[in-house]
């Protein structure tokens, strides 16, 4: 679940530009209104220590489970974009590549059980240089991965470079290719990952 409390942050943090941190009075203030119930695991931040009521990590309600796994899953790919390629293709990724991505990690949890739900997992760090992971969902009870998310840089003779954005089940043993769309680079060969 710390994982869980933690990408909770981070989605505050994103959804809200980072105008509402941690370290905010909403915080507080929802620690207050949860100060009768038992207090769960903690989460240590630079600036201070914050406990999580359990009750207040139940948000089904507010940030279903699929749209947390989304926040994160647009988060790691633009991290493993880098400065250098993300402004470049970050409006083809968003409209052609992304929905695609959002459809397959959305179409995988509505695939596993309630109680499975709860055990899945997505990987913190996209790989750099000129790997091809982007990120992936497991299980976290297990370690297996359910579904990864990867982009190889191919160069087309005549044309250039392209990104293809692609990914691979567990269902198949990760054997086959399912085509999340292509983004042309340029002829210039592209800067590695994370760059």
């Amino acid at each position: 679940m710390k994982w869980f409390q933690k990408l909770l942050i981070g989605l505050v943090a994103f959804l809200t530009l980072g105008i509402i941190t941690p370290t905010h009075d909403i915080w507080s203030s929802l620690q207050e209104k949860e100060g009768s119930k038992e207090v769960g695991p903690s989460i240590e931040s630079d600036e201070q220590l914050i406990e999580f009521a359990e009750e207040t990590i139940e948000t089904e309600d507010e940030f279903p489970l699929e749209d947390v796994f989304i926040v994160k899953a647009r988060e790691l790919s633009y991290e493993k974009f880098g400065s250098k390629i993300a402004p470049v293709i970050s409006s083809e990724f968003e409209e052609n590549v992304f929905p695609k991505i959002d459809e397959a990690i959305r179409e995988t949890l509505n695939s596993s059980s309630d109680v499975h739900k709860h055990q899945l997992a997505m990987s913190q760090k996209p790989a750099g240089d000129y790997s091809e992971k982007i990120f992936n969902l497991y299980d976290e009870m297990d370690k297996k991965d359910l579904i990864r998310f990867h982009v190889r840089t191919d160069k087309r003779p005549q044309e250039g470079y392209y990104f293809n954005f692609h990914y691979h089940k567990a269902d198949d043993n990760y054997m086959k290719h399912y085509s999340l769309g292509d983004i042309y680079w340029s002829k210039d060969t592209p800067p590695k990952w994370l760059s």
